[in-house]
């Protein structure tokens, strides 16, 4: 298991690019996603067609986890946030900016052997 931390200052899914990247994972497993994060863009399907994403940007705190994976070097990830009024949002990320606390991402690299 490896650990991918982004750090305040970054963006969640550039960074977990780069630190993947740095590491030698192609493909793998995010087992688990934890932190908070200041801002970000997350997506959900229409009900009438699911083949389109309807992307909604946010400019708030956030408490995050998730999961995901790496899949030819692409980081694919899914989110839960927790937003003041303990409510919660959920979907694809598409960008997270962490500027107060951090992002930890739990990571299995996986080889042509797994499969």
């Amino acid at each position: 298991m490896k650990l991918l931390a982004v750090k305040p200052g970054e963006e969640v899914i550039a960074t977990l690019s780069r630190h993947a990247a740095e590491a030698g994972i192609t493909n793998g497993a995010i087992v688990s996603l934890v932190g908070a994060i200041d801002a970000c863009a997350i997506s959900n399907m229409p009900a009438t067609d699911a083949k389109s994403d309807v992307v909604t940007e946010y400019r708030q705190p956030f408490e995050l986890s998730g999961t995901g994976e790496i899949v030819d070097g692409k980081v694919h990830v899914h989110v839960v946030l927790g937003r003041e009024g303990d409510m919660a949002l959920a979907g694809h990320l598409h960008w997270a900016k962490v500027d107060t606390f951090f992002v930890h991402a739990y990571t299995i690299s996986l080889t042509a052997n797994d499969s």
